[in-house]
């Protein structure tokens, strides 16, 4: 083999390596393939001749992995595709290549750091780490696919009630870690120490995986006795808001929430943006969802004021509807979707001139609310809602009181039947983990379902159906450490974890200088 073809071999490694920790995520759930394919990461990244060396290893890795797993985002562009599907492939590789740059960075750091191939490893998950918990704050933050999320929906996922996605995630580095140097101990020939390192890496797991089942084994406290329906239109984004059909598509909300039931709902919850009107302008379509149901709804809406200056100011809500129409609580949505309500940056200037985003219905795009609130329901106790992304961000549900469940609402019909509402609905079950909280989430096109505060799915409606589904609210935990504390802990001990292997670096690189 020519010395050219022998050069591109770890480059090529490096893309099947982050190719392979790909299906660790929703909807796969292949998590021994993504243990693999970040030792894969972490031992070429630990062999890297230089820094560069190891930032292109990990930039290619990171393209590789994080173009299938973000492969959703193209399906908002193919809506309108005649408008905007030429931006999708650009879309997707800046997303892929923004986030491949949170691996390669630390690389960089990690391999200017140190020559030592294990102290690379170690200190490279340790980075990730670090990386992974700016991705959820930087630029209003993005926590999506993160390496921890490989373990939702298996007994390793209950350890977020104590440290949240980052514990999980330090889980998922931690094992390829100890992989990627028990392999490189095995490949000097040094059986005994790779054999201790893997040994007590699968006794970890084990011990994790044990005190999970043991944790889902536990007894949960009774609900609040009261049924819930949520309603699942499955209304296609492309037809959503067709003149012509919009009628429709209201009536099928409508039918839902009047569906006979063995038990009547207490409270029925519909989607995101589920009305075609504006809360203040509705017409008759309050009082006709009034008299369809019966009892309270809790619907999702857009919502007009006019501020003090006289601009007028769109919201995405969700409003509290009494059983006789009236308008009670409204929530609007805090954390918007940069380019996709709004556009980040240029603020009103981008509204004036009719820059939105691509979900957002009104021309200047959505306003936020000012935050957290919690949702007085009647029997239903107090809930925290929630709007699409806003279930993605953990430090979203910190509120001063502690409500009794965690309510989602959203429109995921933007995505299509792909990979994202698997993810999404994933993170929502999470959050109902880290915080000991049982989670109702409505879904336009699924998948709606009641979460439990342990994160299982006790009711569910399928992606891609239409359907009324009615349970009754489970029971809540006492609050979790992770509620107690979030994230914090983890920003100061990454913080200065990155903070002593930079002084190790400059350290290094003094002596270096003095040796010369």
């Amino acid at each position: 083999m020519t010395p050219a073809r022998l050069r591109l071999i770890p480059w090529l490694a490096a893309a099947l390596c982050g190719a392979l920790a790909a299906p660790g995520q929703a909807p796969w759930g292949l998590w021994p393939l993504t243990l693999l394919g970040m030792a894969g990461i972490l031992w070429l990244v630990a062999r890297a001749p230089g820094p560069r060396a190891a930032f292109g290893r990990a930039l290619v890795a990171g393209l590789a992995h994080f173009a299938p797993v973000m492969a959703w985002i193209i399906d908002p562009f193919l809506v309108d595709a005649a408008v905007t599907a030429w931006m999708a492939p650009f879309a997707l590789a800046l997303m892929a290549l923004g986030m491949a740059l949170f691996w390669a960075v630390p690389a960089l750091l990690v391999a200017w750091a140190t020559r030592r191939p294990v102290a690379r490893i170690w200190l490279l998950a340790l980075a990730l780490l670090a990386f992974e918990d700016a991705r959820g704050v930087m630029l209003t933050g993005f926590p999506w696919a993160l390496s921890g999320h490989i373990w939702i929906g298996t007994p390793p996922d209950q350890i977020a009630a104590y440290g949240g996605a980052l514990l999980l995630s330090a889980l998922t580095l931690g094992l390829s870690a100890a992989l990627a140097t028990a392999g490189l101990r095995w490949r000097q020939r040094r059986w005994l120490r790779g054999g201790v390192v893997a040994a007590v890496a699968a006794v970890a797991l084990l011990g994790v995986w044990l005190a999970g089942t043991a944790r889902l084994a536990q007894p949960l406290p009774e609900g609040p006795g009261v049924t819930l329906r949520l309603v699942q239109a499955n209304v296609p984004q492309d037809l959503k808001w067709q003149h012509d059909l919009v009628r429709g598509f209201y009536q099928r909300h409508l039918d839902l929430s009047a569906a006979p039931s063995d038990t009547p709902p207490d409270l029925v919850i519909w989607p995101e943006t589920a009305a075609p009107f504006f809360l203040d302008r509705p017409g008759d379509g309050l009082e006709m969802a009034a008299d369809a149901a019966g009892v309270p709804i809790v619907m999702g809406i857009q919502r007009r004021e006019t501020d003090a200056e006289g601009v007028q100011r769109y919201y995405n809500s969700l409003a509290v509807l009494a059983a006789d129409g009236t308008v009670g609580a409204v929530y609007d949505k805090h954390h918007l979707v940069p380019f996709g309500e709004y556009i980040p940056l240029l603020g009103d200037y981008a509204a004036r001139n009719g820059w939105a985003g691509l979900a957002a219905q009104a021309l200047s795009g959505y306003t936020p609310g000012p935050g957290p609130a919690l949702l007085a329901l009647g029997p239903a106790g107090r809930a925290l809602p929630l709007i699409c992304y806003e279930a993605v961000f953990p430090r979203d549900l910190r509120t001063q009181q502690r409500p009794g469940w965690i309510l989602q609402a959203t429109n995921d019909a933007w995505f299509g039947t792909s990979i994202g509402p698997y993810q999404h609905f994933a993170q929502a079950r999470l959050r109902a983990i880290e915080t000991g909280l049982p989670l109702v989430r409505a879904a336009n096109t699924g998948i709606s379902a009641f979460i439990d505060a342990r994160g299982r799915v006790t009711a569910s409606l399928p992606l891609d159906q239409m359907g009324a589904l009615d349970a009754a609210l489970p029971g809540a935990l006492p609050p979790t450490p992770y509620v107690r504390w979030g994230d914090l802990p983890w920003h100061i001990a990454l913080g200065l974890g990155m903070l002593a292997m930079l002084a190790w670096g400059l350290i290094r690189l003094q002596l270096s200088r003095q040796a010369d």
